[in-house]
């Protein structure tokens, strides 16, 4: 098992890192991930690439399942259908997805699902069994339209991938091209992500690493690194990629939208998906607002923190974290972002990613 990681402050086209970066303040994030992998709490940071002792060391350019960083990708995805007037993003769902109006889900718009407060609960009460059979994504969608949601719209926030896959099919079914060809179309290659996909396709397989497995994966052939998990594609946490592609997109973020004189998004693009979208919702408790701040896709970091983000991101800072031991943030105050790769379970490994954040934002001297 291993980790991979990577903190950049804002870099000029040359890729020079903004003097004001201090590279050995930057490598305590390196030494701290040595001496975890030393004290055993992961099992091979920027070490091997899987458990068995003749694999492969880690490499800078090593792919990871990211899980739940496929987020704010795939609402990326809606927010360029919305710029390109093909959706609104206060429209019900169901415009686009006639049988998600089910069982009191009609008036469920875009934004309640990039916001996480549809209602909907995470996951499909049977989604471990769909994925003991193999289901195909068209299965999820369907089990999805079926469900009832445990609060009305906008009067809570609840973490939702149920909603993220709606959204995944309505790119679809807008664009007229399956999720995953969409991403890497108008996504991944104007952004030279060569080493991003939805699902591997086509990726290579040697450079992969391998998730330590919770224990009810262990020995199956539907858990993280199964074969079929690994070609599913899902809309809410199928994303493979390097730290490097995963800075370049963050870097997208902090530019409004462009990238190596390529405009990928429009400037009020970008300012609607990293604007807090929930403290405008009346409905949504002000406990709930104050604890859980998002924008469209986006998890924010409010005062109150977020373990993954550690402490020190100041207000407006964007990111996401995923369960299978990754978080990607973006401090615009501070010209920074930050990759933390590993292949260590969130479930074990929470508290040390929120350390890592602390580390890379403290290197700005």
């Amino acid at each position: 098992m291993s980790a991979d990681l990577s903190a950049k402050p804002t870099v000029d086209r040359s890729g020079r890192i903004a003097p004001s970066f201090d590279r050995d303040r930057l490598s305590r994030l390196f030494l701290f991930l040595a001496q975890a992998v030393d004290e055993g709490k992961l099992p091979g940071a920027v070490g091997r690439c899987f458990p068995a002792a003749d694999a492969p060391p880690m490499q800078p350019d090593s792919i990871f399942l990211v899980a739940s960083i496929t987020k704010p990708v795939v609402v990326s995805a809606v927010m360029l259908l919305a710029e390109r007037g093909q959706l609104l993003l206060d429209e019900p769902a169901c415009t686009h997805v006639p049988d998600f109006a089910a069982n009191g889900k009609e008036n469920i718009t875009l934004r309640h699902l990039m916001t996480h407060s549809s209602g909907l609960p995470d996951m499909v009460p049977n989604n471990q069994a769909l994925r003991e059979a193999h289901a195909p994504m068209d299965e999820f969608i369907r089990r999805i339209c079926q469900l009832t949601p445990d609060f009305v719209q906008g009067t809570g926030i609840q973490y939702q991938s149920t909603g993220i896959a709606i959204l995944g099919e309505i790119v679809q079914r807008v664009s007229g091209l399956p999720l995953r060809d969409f991403l890497r179309q108008e996504i991944f290659d104007p952004l030279g992500m060569g080493d991003t996909a939805l699902g591997m396709a086509g990726l290579p397989e040697e450079r992969l690493t391998q998730v330590a497995l919770p224990t009810e994966q262990v020995g199956t052939n539907w858990g993280w690194n199964s074969s079929y998990w690994r070609n599913f594609g899902a809309a809410w946490g199928g994303l493979f990629s390097t730290a490097d592609n995963l800075t370049r997109y963050l870097q997208t973020f902090l530019n409004g939208g462009e990238l190596d004189g390529v405009r990928l998004f429009s400037k009020a693009t970008v300012a609607a998906m990293v604007r807090d979208q929930t403290s405008a919702m009346p409905g949504i408790p002000a406990m709930q607002r104050a604890v859980h701040g998002w924008g469209l896709g986006w998890r924010l970091a409010l005062a109150t923190g977020w373990g993954y983000f550690g402490d020190l991101l100041t207000p407006g800072s964007f990111g996401h974290g995923g369960a299978t031991g990754t978080v990607f943030w973006a401090d615009p105050a501070q010209e920074l972002t930050c990759v933390v790769l590993t292949t260590q379970p969130t479930v074990w490994s929470s508290p040390l990613l929120g350390r890592c954040s602390n580390l890379a934002a403290a290197a700005l001297g």
